[in-house]
């Protein structure tokens, strides 16, 4: 697929882009820095009201049936204006693994909600820092879940999430009804993301799919999550570059800007090349999904939008000085979001592994 947008997608994007602008500002995002429990309504309503939370899922149950390519058009939009919700990214790899891997019954339960938005989704693969772990410490027996599990994106509101869990002798992918777990806030670096500790103690929970299966699906779950991430990094990223270029050209040292300084306009210029490399391999593991290399693709995808954002995130507030790490001047926003997502769907050494492995052929 060639790396350039139709007409159809650029007006996704651009119409995206002035819906989120008009009802996302830094002034509402500050606040939720110091409040747990709390995510910027606004943009999850417009979500909902947009059908972003319907956009790749099937016209059966009440999805737009588009992909990848456009959801993360608007993830793209999102990290430019760091949206102060998760649910998103979160809902958006629940639905997928349900339409994947779910029995009928399932998607008839889930999928309308999660596509109206009605629902929130939520993933809970990670155990400890292995965001995929070899022997999972959830376990499901006698249709019951059973785990403490840390650190959950969007767990604090969710609706039904998907584990990765043992069931004694093999890997399994549960879905639960969350309706009845116990949950407690996580107070964050970015309470935005809305982190909870959602504890499973015999919870009813429906199996998905089990033994190899499972493991396969929850990394392609995982990998369609990354690249959504990849796009919302790859956005903020953009805008950070086009902040610190906007402020080299118009702060003044010495009698002239700041852009005039090799060490200012060579950082800039590098930013701009890392912004294009994240957003060329976001658009290609986009396009990618369904075919073989797709979790390939993923991995480089994450590795390169992680390292544009960090670095982005970091040069954008030396290039400010003083002002830059202001609290009026909102780049710590930035900051936070870019270590944030660098975390959620796993670190840049889990997809560092899962990229060495598959270029080295020891996956098929």
């Amino acid at each position: 697929m060639s790396i350039l947008y139709d007409e159809g997608q650029q007006a996704i994007a651009t119409e995206s882009r002035r819906a989120i602008e008009a009802r996302i500002s830094k002034d509402d995002l500050l606040p939720l820095l110091q409040t747990t429990g709390k995510y910027h309504e606004a943009f999850w309503t417009t979500a909902k009201e947009q059908g972003w939370t319907a956009l790749a899922l099937p016209e059966a149950y009440g999805g737009l049936a588009l992909g990848l390519v456009e959801l993360g058009l608007i993830a793209h939009q999102a990290g430019r204006t760091l949206s102060g919700a998760p649910f998103l990214t979160s809902s958006f790899g629940a639905a997928k693994a349900i339409e994947l891997y779910g029995s009928d019954a399932q998607k008839e339960r889930w999928l309308p909600g999660l596509a109206s938005g009605e629902a929130i989704g939520t993933i809970a693969f990670a155990s400890g820092p292995d965001a995929l772990p070899a022997q999972p410490t959830a376990t499901w027996a006698a249709d019951r879940l059973n785990v403490h599990a840390n650190g959950v994106s969007g767990g604090l509101f969710a609706d039904v999430a998907i584990v990765f869990a043992s069931t004694g002798d093999k890997p399994a992918l549960v879905i639960a009804d969350l309706s009845g777990v116990a949950r407690t806030a996580v107070d964050s670096f970015d309470n935005s993301r809305c982190i909870a500790d959602l504890v499973f103690s015999g919870t009813p929970a429906e199996l998905v799919a089990t033994g190899d299966d499972a493991r396969t699906a929850a990394l392609h779950v995982l990998a369609l999550q990354a690249v959504v991430t990849a796009h919302e990094q790859t956005g903020g990223a953009e805008a950070l570059m086009e902040i610190a270029r906007d402020y080299a050209i118009t702060r003044k040292a010495f009698g002239q800007p700041i852009g005039a300084f090799q060490s200012i306009k060579h950082r800039i210029a590098e930013l701009y090349g890392f912004v294009e490399l994240a957003r060329a391999n976001a658009i290609h593991a986009a396009a990618s999904e369904g075919s073989s290399d797709f979790i390939t693709a993923a991995a480089a995808a994450r590795l390169s939008a992680t390292e544009a954002y960090d670095t982005a995130a970091r040069d954008c507030v030396q290039i400010h000085g003083g002002i830059g790490v202001t609290w009026e001047i909102g780049l710590h926003l930035h900051m936070r979001r870019a270590r944030s997502l660098a975390l959620e769907q796993g670190s840049s050494f889990f997809w560092e592994d899962i990229l060495v492995d598959r270029l080295a052929g020891d996956v098929a």
